[in-house]
């Protein structure tokens, strides 16, 4: 069975691996069809991507197929069309014992701390699997990015009354407006990117674009009729856009960290008592972010479509994803097993 390995940074390698087809009770055998690349596959590539060891099989966004499934599965069947849900929790962690599957103690993601769908056959518990008898695998493909997005808006309990700033306008960043904009709420975003900004009004992702100059702070208050919007999220993982960021929310206002940063970064503590701001982490995604996800997608609130930029072909990935980064007019790549 064929797999593309990153050996080391800067250096894939095409494998023939062991097919391996004893499955579990509970598990569930499934062909990738589509798969898309994360953030979290370049910067593996680069070498700069946290929790992260080598060799290891890249992969995590699939759009899938089941082709067998374990005696005691029920929520599946062989032919259905899946988004895989790539976080491995435990299932014994007090994260995990209490609902918070996303943030397992001991959770392993598929391809980042345990190989993933750069492969042609992949054996994983059935109950990671989000059936829809509608969408195709491209957007199967989409519903894991979608999903970080969609918890990060839940997790700051957008309403139609809020007023929103994204910071960042890449995949995580027009996830969070995706679904901002589904609660009924105003959305702006702030990018250094002019190409993104466009991308993003034009496809109706964002009401306002702004750019993150010097005057960003005033160019914000114009957005929101003269005021500072309700809710922040941060999609960056920037050290300076993180700091800078506890400077935009309203009194009262939230900010969200959606981006990670691998470090530390400190704020004014006077400023964000003064304005009795909540800070928030969100990470990952839930369950059942998958199942709403793949439900506004089939009643047609978000078009997928918009997202994907780029298309190539599994043979094709060890040579252009290392260019695909570089390329200006990059929102989403999807790979074509």
């Amino acid at each position: 069975m064929k797999a593309l390995s990153l050996l080391t940074p800067l250096q894939f390698e095409y494998q023939e691996i062991a097919e391996d087809f004893n499955l579990e009770a509970s598990e569930a055998l499934v062909k990738i069809h589509k798969i898309g690349i994360c953030g979290t596959d370049y910067h593996a590539y680069a070498g700069k991507q946290p929790f992260f060891s080598y060799p290891r099989i890249l992969g995590h966004e699939l759009g899938v197929e089941v082709v067998a499934v374990g005696t005691a599965v029920t929520r599946v069947k062989v032919g259905d069309k899946c988004a895989v849900e790539p976080y491995l929790n435990c299932g014994e962690c007090w994260a995990c014992k209490r609902g918070l599957s996303n943030c397992c103690e001991n959770i392993k993601v598929m391809g980042v701390h345990t190989d993933g769908g750069m492969t042609e056959l992949v054996k994983l518990p059935a109950e990671k699997l989000h059936v829809s008898d509608v969408l195709d695998y491209e957007a199967l493909a989409l519903v894991e990015t979608l999903g970080i997005g969609a918890h990060a808006v839940a997790r700051a309990a957008v309403q139609a009354h809020d007023t929103v700033l994204v910071i960042g306008a890449g995949p995580i960043g027009l996830a969070v407006m995706e679904f901002a904009k589904i609660r009924g709420a105003k959305v702006a975003v702030l990018d250094l990117n002019p190409n993104r900004l466009n991308f993003c009004v034009t496809n109706q992702k964002a009401d306002v674009a702004i750019v993150a100059d010097d005057n960003a702070l005033d160019h914000i208050k114009v957005a929101f009729d003269g005021n500072l919007p309700t809710v922040v999220f941060d999609a960056t993982g920037n050290k300076y856009s993180m700091h800078k960021a506890f400077s935009y929310p309203a009194s009262g206002g939230k900010l969200v960290f959606v981006g990670l940063y691998q470090g530390e970064y400190t704020f004014q503590d006077p400023d964000f008592h003064r304005r009795e701001l909540t800070l928030f982490a969100s990470r990952n995604s839930m369950p059942s972010d998958f199942t709403y996800i793949i439900k506004a997608i089939e009643e047609g609130k978000i078009d997928v479509q918009t997202w994907i930029t780029h298309r190539i072909t599994f043979e094709e990935i060890a040579e252009k994803l290392p260019l695909l980064v570089q390329d200006a007019s990059l929102v989403k790549a999807i790979i074509s097993v």
